[in-house]
């Protein structure tokens, strides 16, 4: 179980270090018989594609974070139920990794803003797996031990760096539809530029 989530935190923190590439990595050539203009196009919807699934992943994290936030003031909930929604946001901030580590491999052909969206979900999604981790590790060690401030501070770092991932994808999604509107309205009216 934490095997899993120790690889993940790992993967998250050489993305986020990493996140430019190397100076030494070029991108791959375009597939055969495929414009590179309609595979940057591709890759560029796919970026957005993932961002989109990485924003219904951050939604039910940022839930399940925020109930675990009412848990660390509430000594009526057992450590069973602190394990269960940690494996929650667990299985969430895992699924955004995989998602995030799929952007790294296209970051190369996608949208400025794409880029920059990769970027600080990345570096949101690295924080709210340590956190998971820390929390993890010291609720295994400590069940009795669930009301002391080490792990509350856990448990609220999840919450606010999950609202935060959320914040993000959301303001990035809205500025991806506010363009294609612009487009779209560019194009009804014949407007230059």
């Amino acid at each position: 179980m934490l095997t899993i989530l120790k690889r993940m935190i790992i993967a998250l923190a050489a993305v986020a270090l990493l996140g430019t590439g190397s100076i030494f990595a070029s991108p791959p050539a375009p597939s055969p018989g495929v414009s590179e203009t309609d595979d940057l196009a591709y890759l560029s919807g796919r970026a957005s594609t993932l961002l989109a699934e990485i924003k219904r992943e951050a939604a039910q994290l940022t839930r399940h974070a925020d109930t675990l936030r009412t848990f660390a003031g509430n000594p009526q909930y057992s450590w069973q139920s602190h394990t269960f929604y940690l494996n929650k946001v667990k299985g969430h901030i895992n699924a955004v990794g995989e998602r995030t580590a799929e952007l790294q491999q296209i970051r190369y052909a996608v949208l400025p803003w794409q880029e920059q969206a990769i970027t600080e979900v990345t570096s949101h999604a690295a924080q709210v797996a340590a956190s998971t981790q820390a929390a993890i590790i010291y609720l295994n060690e400590n069940q009795g031990r669930h009301f002391v401030p080490e792990y509350r501070d856990h448990l609220t770092a999840i919450a606010d760096r999950s609202e935060d991932m959320k914040q993000t994808v959301d303001k990035f999604l809205d500025y991806a539809q506010t363009q294609q509107k612009l487009q779209r309205l560019q194009n009804e009216l014949e407007l230059g530029g």
